[in-house]
């Protein structure tokens, strides 16, 4: 399993490295669709479609992307887009959330499929622009979820329940403790700081996601990345509930060793979104 870990994300580094530094963004946001497309599939699969229909659902994506692709979305200024994604996010994460695993199945399964179609597609949108923005900007974005995961894992298996005495969501997640989260919203402000001085010190011609909310006060980029850190871990145990009313381990086994393209992106599809209605609010 360990090697096959490895080679799995060897290739992957392999293939997104020179996508992520090319200078054209095409060919990183025809990766990043092809990864959507995957992970429509399957969310259908995790949500009862099986064959043709849960293909029909990859398809349904790559229509809803290639759309907004063609009508140049991945250049403009969509603050209405980036608003109601964002406050749909937290509001139905914190909804699913509370409602727990016994609370999914009762959602018509229309709807699931729908809602869950139409984050892909937000996500795609707003990791598209990430990159059109410039690659410092898209990797201080990709590094917040980063160092939100590894925080939380390390903090979590140092300082795992030794200040609180329940843990995050056993029922969903059981690993997951209070201590982590809070770990890995301390490695993001850590990193945000590092980075912004970085920015600031070398003069990068593209400001970072941290720099630009500095500039407009750094308590702002503080708070903004706990949020942020707080819904990348949102993200992650909403797919875990989903995963777990579907008695499943992975999303699938398209990755190796990794699961599916939806383990690995989970914790990214409401950030991204997130970030950019941020910027949206400080450019008024």
């Amino acid at each position: 399993m360990l090697k096959q870990r490895i080679i799995t994300a060897i290739v992957l580094l392999l293939i997104l490295v020179p996508a992520i530094a090319a200078g054209n963004p095409v060919p990183f946001a025809a990766l990043m669709l092809l990864a959507v497309v995957a992970a429509a599939w399957e969310w259908g699969r995790l949500n009862g479609l099986q064959g043709m229909a849960a293909y029909g659902l990859g398809a349904v994506a790559l229509l809803l992307c290639g759309a907004a692709w063609a009508l140049g979305w991945t250049q403009a200024a969509l603050p209405a887009v980036w608003l109601v994604a964002g406050a749909a996010w937290v509001l139905l994460a914190a909804f699913l959330l509370k409602g727990g695993v016994p609370g999914w199945a009762p959602i018509p399964r229309a709807l699931r499929l729908v809602v869950g179609v139409l984050a892909l597609w937000v996500a795609w949108l707003a990791i598209a622009q990430a990159k059109w923005i410039g690659v410092n900007f898209l990797l201080s974005l990709f590094a917040l979820v980063w160092m939100a995961d590894i925080g939380a894992y390390f903090a979590g298996r140092q300082f795992g329940l030794r200040f609180t005495k329940n843990k995050l969501a056993p029922a969903i997640s059981p690993g997951k403790s209070w201590e982590g989260v809070w770990g890995g919203a301390l490695g993001v402000l850590l990193m945000a700081l590092v980075w912004s001085w970085a920015d600031r010190h070398f003069g990068a011609q593209v400001p970072s996601f941290y720099s630009r909310l500095w500039d407009f006060s750094p308590w702002l980029m503080a708070l903004s990345c706990v949020f942020l850190a707080g819904m990348s871990v949102a993200g992650d145990l909403v797919e875990s509930l989903v995963k777990r009313s579907a008695g499943m381990k992975d999303s699938s086994n398209l990755l190796p060793g990794h699961g599916g393209v939806l383990d690995r992106i989970d914790a990214i599809l409401p950030t991204v979104p997130l970030a950019l209605m941020l910027l949206q609010f400080l450019d008024k």
